[in-house]
């Protein structure tokens, strides 16, 4: 019974104009989503590895370790094609040195802010947007449109259980939902192994899993659907009704929730905490220059009284000494700066990180929400992006500025200064320019932040949840709905 039951439904959608509409645009928006998010993302590795070689030969053509500097890129991720989440928003590179703080800028949006206006259709905006209307356009008639046109009374003149057609209905509009999307889907799996994108193992599994909660979110609607139907005797009230529900869930609830959080979890901008920063680094600087003052009046002051040969002789003998002393200034004030930086970027982020937990909490009221949480997760995509690349990059700065360090001093001097004596001319202050290219074999390379399946499928877990729980509630109140449906 419950076999012919879904057939039924499921040829009357195969047969009506819902299922090649359906499949008609979402053949269409998947391909095209997936062909350009393909092309973005070789364009992307193509300009990471250009930049990646313009740094390493800048680097090679250095003949001194004064001033050494570097930068590093973020690398793009093959999951972007089919989940461009803040890939975009977020900056593409930061500069490594020893004066300045890590900082992702250069994003792409920032470079060409007519894509911020229009943004990329990618698979997750047809999945939020496109299938879960689709999912009301198959259901909002599903039960009060039979009613209306006369056959759900003469198919309950028969002795058929309300329990299976409730299901039939559910499973052959959930099929109906279905079928359209396989051949598109199965068509952007095979673009990806025909233009050669690096999926490894882990991508294929992030992969299907989003494909997983992609059909998860619109069973969600299917079942959102169903359940108007019943409670509704008209099919157009269920429609309008239906709509509104999509407007809330989908647009209003998730931008209400972060407008919210905004309220409640005050955050520093940007400005604010660069002009703290600023701020502290003058000040630093400031207390720098005094202390070189006192140092020289206190040298100053242990030369009095000796003729100009005997100061000569003086400064010469202690001259490196002194410049060990001003050099570990330096690099104290410097190590001041970097802690300060690091102090007021660990406070930023913990504020963001509550106001973060607080908006995307009460943005989960919305399964579009959840939906799209639970993508930007699997893809590796997500807000946290952001801080596991400043992070690694942060790690990295204190790598290679020891690095730089130690190069320093073995090039003889301090500070990238080489103190050389002769016989006849005495002293001799130079750069290590002299000494050629530098030899970079050991420097210290990046390594991206690695995102496995399991650290992809922790967080996505909470989102997973309340979409089953809202297909679970919507469905069950259907049913409940409908055992007690007229059918008249």
């Amino acid at each position: 019974m419950l076999k012919l039951l879904v057939l039924k439904e499921l040829k009357a959608l195969i047969l009506g104009p819902k299922f090649v509409g359906t499949f008609a645009v979402c053949s269409v928006l998947i391909l095209l989503s997936v062909f350009v998010g393909i092309q973005e993302f070789r364009n992307a590795v193509a300009q990471y590895e250009a930049a990646t070689q313009l740094v390493d030969q800048e680097m090679r053509e250095r003949s001194s370790w004064m001033g050494f500097s570097s930068r590093t890129f973020r690398q793009p991720e093959p999951m972007q094609i089919f989940v461009s989440g803040v890939n975009n928003d977020v900056g593409r590179l930061s500069a490594i040195d020893s004066f300045q703080d890590i900082k992702l800028h250069n994003s792409i949006y920032s470079d060409d802010p007519i894509f911020a206006f229009f943004r990329f259709i990618d698979f997750t905006f047809i999945g939020q947007v496109v299938l879960s209307l689709f999912a009301i356009l198959f259901t909002y008639d599903a039960i009060n449109g039979e009613r209306e046109g006369g056959t759900l009374q003469l198919t309950f003149s028969n002795a058929v259980p309300r329990v299976k057609y409730i299901l039939g209905k559910f499973i052959g509009s959930w099929l109906g939902m279905v079928i359209p999307l396989l051949l598109p889907v199965l068509l952007s799996i095979l673009l990806i192994v025909i233009y050669n994108i690096p999926f490894t193992a882990t991508h294929w599994a992030k992969l299907f899993a989003f494909l997983g909660v992609t059909l998860l979110y619109f069973t969600c609607f299917i079942a959102a659907g169903l359940l108007v139907s019943t409670l509704t005797r008209n099919s157009a009230v269920s429609f309008l009704l239906l709509l509104v529900i999509w407007v809330t869930f989908v647009l209003i609830i998730p931008r209400t929730g972060v407008m919210m959080a905004g309220q409640f979890v005050k955050v520093p901008t940007v400005a604010e905490i660069e002009g703290l920063q600023d701020g502290y680094e003058k000040n630093r600087w400031d207390k720098h220059g005094d202390e070189l003052e006192d140092r020289w009046r206190e040298r100053n002051a242990q030369m009095a009284g000796m003729s100009a040969e005997e100061r000569e002789a003086y400064q010469d003998e202690h001259l490196l000494e002194w410049m060990e002393q001003d050099d570990q200034g330096r690099r104290a004030m410097q190590q001041d700066i970097m802690e300060n930086s690091r102090k007021l970027s660990e406070d930023l982020r913990n504020r963001k990180a509550g106001l973060e937990r607080l908006a995307f909490t009460l943005s989960r009221f919305s399964p579009a929400s959840a939906y799209q949480l639970a993508a930007m997760s699997l893809a590796g995509t997500g807000i946290e992006i952001k801080t596991s690349y400043e992070d690694a990059m942060r790690n990295y700065r204190t790598t290679f500025v020891d690095y730089v360090e130690k190069k320093r001093k073995e090039s003889g001097g301090v500070g990238g200064i080489r103190i050389t004596m002769d016989t006849e001319t005495g002293f001799k202050l130079a750069t290590d320019r002299d000494q050629g290219t530098l030899d970079l074999n050991d420097l210290p390379r990046f390594v991206p932040p690695q995102h496995n399946f399991a650290e992809a499928l922790s967080p996505a877990t909470t989102d997973f949840g309340i979409l089953i729980f809202y297909t679970i509630a919507a469905f069950a109140g259907a049913f409940v709905a409908f055992l007690r449906y007229d059918v008249r």
